[in-house]
């Protein structure tokens, strides 16, 4: 008896939180269906290009020129500089998907578009500085204090290295990590960021790495002492305070948001799409390859494998459990700082531990089905290694780590002190 075709699986649904970030208040913007449109539209050419970007050690210039004119540096961007002003989760959605076309590009597209919120939540004067003559300019960024401001009449001078500035080649500014000295009274507003435009900083070329090697994730260089207005300056305490400098012209409530309740996300959507790419990869793989040899089941299609068959199920429900808790826990801080609720220290907690578990859940799952493909998967011409070994260098990220990050919620639950950023 002849059965009909079972129904299409929808492999990741629509998403089920009405998140305010996912509308933008700005007349005349592209919907968020339109943006999604256009980055599915270029997956297959990151795709095609992705071992060049590999190989390049950069993400391309006409690349960033098509995230340019697609609008993606302007999701997150200020209306009055020409931006969208939309939230953490549409931009959850717009990076996820690129990244199925290729991590590394993802990754340059998604810091530089992070950073035009970031540069949003600094005094009024430092925006003008970036966006005044310039509104299309990006940024790259190194977030650790690895150099120390001196004061000095105005503001201070900065000098030093910070590494693994993704996507440098592409920037005309740098979001810099440093330690404040103490203020006159005597306290001390401890570490954090400075804006330095491209004039006053070198690159140096030294990002030769076994994954992500397109990021360009290379060193800022300050050999001389350049000075950097008071204006352009924005304490970690700040950054997390629920009301930063930029609040008071930037009215929409997302930037508000305290820095790591949702920044974090710019690195874990990469990773989302990443392992959503690896499993259609896998698919296309499944179909075609036949196995060889002198071993069981040789001359059959992987497809035919049980092995196969489930780690392929659970790689799709390791990605799209990862892909609610990221939407869950943006959604819930957006609607927070819509209504003026302040993010307390268990949301951000939360937050930073599902930026972890997520990423652990993307990075099993392409571990799984790269286990599956044998010798077929090695090739430097297949997509899939390249995939495996992304994934593995995105769970070696700092913010993403989940042994760095688990130790930090943990220690929160057993009433400690919790050692960690937050």
């Amino acid at each position: 008896m002849n059965r009909d075709p079972l129904p299409p699986l929808t492999a990741f649904p629509p998403v089920p939180f009405d998140a305010p970030g996912r509308t933008s208040p700005v007349a005349g913007a592209p919907t968020l269906s339109q943006l999604g449109d256009a980055a599915r539209a270029m997956v297959p050419y990151l795709r095609e290009q992705a071992r060049n970007t590999e190989l390049e050690r950069r993400v391309s210039q006409k690349s960033t020129d098509m995230f340019r004119e697609a609008g993606f540096f302007k999701l997150m961007q200020p209306a009055r500089f020409g931006g969208y002003e939309y939230g953490f989760t549409a931009f959850i959605e717009i990076i996820s998907e690129l990244a199925r076309g290729c991590a590394s590009s993802a990754w340059g597209c998604s810091l530089g578009a992070i950073h035009q919120w970031a540069v949003s939540t600094f005094p009024e004067q430092a925006q003008q500085d970036v966006w005044g003559e310039n509104p299309y300019a990006i940024m790259c960024g190194s977030y650790a204090p690895a150099g120390k401001a001196e004061k000095v009449d105005g503001g201070y001078t900065v000098q030093g290295e910070w590494h693994w500035a993704s996507n440098v080649d592409n920037s005309e500014w740098a979001l810099l990590g440093v330690v404040f000295p103490p203020n006159e009274d005597g306290t001390s507003p401890g570490a954090g960021f400075v804006l330095v435009p491209r004039k006053d900083w070198r690159i140096e070329d030294n990002w030769h790495v076994v994954g992500q090697a397109g990021t360009g994730s290379k060193t800022v260089a300050i050999d001389q002492p350049v000075f950097v207005p008071a204006h352009r300056r924005l304490t970690f305490a700040e950054a997390s305070s629920n009301n930063p400098p930029g609040a008071s012209v930037n009215t929409n409530p997302i930037y508000r948001i305290p820095f790591l309740s949702a920044v974090p996300v710019c690195l874990a959507s990469p990773m989302l799409g990443n392992a959503q790419g690896a499993i259609e990869v896998f698919e296309e793989l499944c179909g075609s390859r036949v196995t060889r040899g002198a071993v069981a089941g040789g001359g059959n299609r992987l497809s035919q494998f049980f092995p196969v068959q489930s780690r392929l199920a659970e790689a799709y429900a390791s990605v799209d459990a990862a892909r609610l808790l990221l939407y869950r826990d943006t959604t819930e801080v957006e609607k927070m700082a819509a209504s003026h609720t302040i993010i307390d220290v268990p949301t951000r907690i939360r937050n930073r531990r599902d930026h972890a578990f997520s990423t652990r859940l993307c990075h099993q799952a392409v571990e799984g089905l790269f286990s599956s493909v044998g010798g077929a998967g090695l090739s430097l011409d297949q997509p899939l290694q390249r995939m495996w070994r992304d994934a593995n260098m995105m769970a070696r990220h700092i913010s993403l780590n989940w042994d760095a990050v688990s130790s930090m919620v943990g220690q929160y639950h057993l009433g400690l002190e919790p050692k960690g950023q937050y």
